[in-house]
């Protein structure tokens, strides 16, 4: 091998205490005159401490997706409400409580509240002191009551050129801005369009242009899409692996719409079985989801590789090919547990994927976002594990 194993993250990262007393500040209606300046100042710090702890491929950390708490499990998505049209308030909470049951050949999400895990472990998830739902629970949320249309243009603006100083600021040679994916986007509910097919088309033909906005600075772009394996829990009851894919496949349709024509060779693809920290033990087989993940117009795939009720799944690539090109971003620290995975463990679990799809092809990374999962001294901490075990196992594989 002739250079290191690349090292980088799955997007949020932990927000400083100046930055999350001025998210607090600005939802009160009290935006800082310097906000800009602030938060472009922000970034810089982060990026250069990314670097300094040899992250090769740094993000934002979401910086311009607003977390006004430590604890913030939903800002990867929260951020869109923002930045759409045709979305008002719906204090029915739909999304969470409204419960739809699925038949064959006719699959349809349920509300969060009537997950398949969450039923399995109610009382689990009910108690506070279990720490499977951390954070403060939305009291509000949005749904489609018209049609959509992107508003985000001075927001995405901002998050590319904040990023853009970090890079030259610190002389990183790229980084990445996560981007919600119309899949994950589309479990708003919807009382607008008349088809499931009409509402995720109208979600990627919006984000498409945030997609853009990203990739036309020279930026990477990650596609963050849960819902693409996450989904499983979320219809009730457990139906058939066949209609599963078939449900999926709209979605990823959708999603390879809105990235049509745009640099593969830029697009990261993330995955994941969902951040809150429950038992997940209705989480669908990497094994029956990889097919469909490798699917998607991207060069890169990130997905969760050290959670405990996935890390044995590495040996599916002992029978998947990688497409020609394309690289993995397996986790190899999780954003699940409070221990700080030892560096050691961390390159065994980078071997595992080097040896099967080639180290030149493995970029090692995160579960999913740190920022707001973790306590911010853990999450660096494990960021500095990942890195040093990046270089163990960069040296064993020469």
């Amino acid at each position: 091998m002739t250079t290191p194993i690349a090292t980088t993250h799955a997007g949020s990262l932990p927000r400083t205490p100046e930055l999350i007393a001025a998210n607090a500040a600005r939802a009160a209606g009290e935006r800082r005159d310097d906000w800009d300046e602030f938060l472009r100042d922000q970034v810089v710090a982060l990026v250069q401490r990314q670097v300094d702890l040899g992250i090769t491929v740094p993000g934002d950390g979401e910086y311009g997706k607003s977390m006004s708490s430590t604890l913030d499990f939903g800002a990867w998505w929260s951020y869109s409400f923002q930045r759409t049209g045709g979305l008002e308030l719906d204090t029915s909470m739909a999304w969470a409580a409204e419960k739809r049951l699925s038949a064959p050949g006719d699959l349809r999400t349920t509300g969060f509240l009537h997950r398949r895990d969450q039923q399995r472990f109610t009382e689990a998830y009910r108690d506070p002191s279990s720490g499977v739902m951390s954070g403060e629970a939305p009291t509000t949320f949005v749904k489609a009551t018209g049609p959509l249309t992107y508003t985000g243009q001075e927001a995405i603006a901002a998050d590319v050129a904040h990023l853009r100083a970090a890079l030259d600021a610190t002389g990183a040679s790229t980084g990445f801005i996560t981007s919600i994916a119309p899949g994950s986007a589309a479990r708003l509910a919807n009382e607008h369009y008349a088809t499931d097919r009409e509402y995720l088309f109208a979600w990627a033909d919006v984000l498409r242009e945030e997609y853009r906005a990203i990739l036309d600075a020279g930026l990477v772009l990650q596609v963050d899409d849960p819902s693409i394996a996450e989904n499983w829990d979320q219809i009730e009851p457990e139906p058939s692996v066949d209609d599963y894919l078939a449900f999926t496949a709209l979605r990823v349709e959708a999603l390879n719409h809105a990235l049509r024509d745009l640099p593969k060779d830029r697009i990261r693809f993330h995955l994941c079985w969902g951040s809150w920290h429950g038992p997940h033990t209705t989480d669908l087989p990497m094994a029956d989801i990889v097919g469909t993940m490798l699917e998607v117009h991207a060069g890169a795939f990130s997905f969760e590789a050290a959670n405990v009720r996935h890390e044995h799944e590495y040996r599916v690539w002992d029978d998947v090919t990688l497409p020609a090109g394309a690289v993995i971003l397996p986790g190899v620290v999780s954003h699940v547990t409070n221990v700080v995975e030892h560096p050691e463990l961390v390159a065994e679990r980078i071997e595992r994927f080097a040896t099967r799809v080639g180290p030149e092809n493995v970029v090692a990374s995160t579960d999913c976002g740190l920022g707001g999962r973790v306590h911010p001294q853990i999450a660096w901490a494990k960021l500095e594990s990942l890195t040093e075990g990046a270089r163990i196992a960069s040296a064993r594989l020469t």
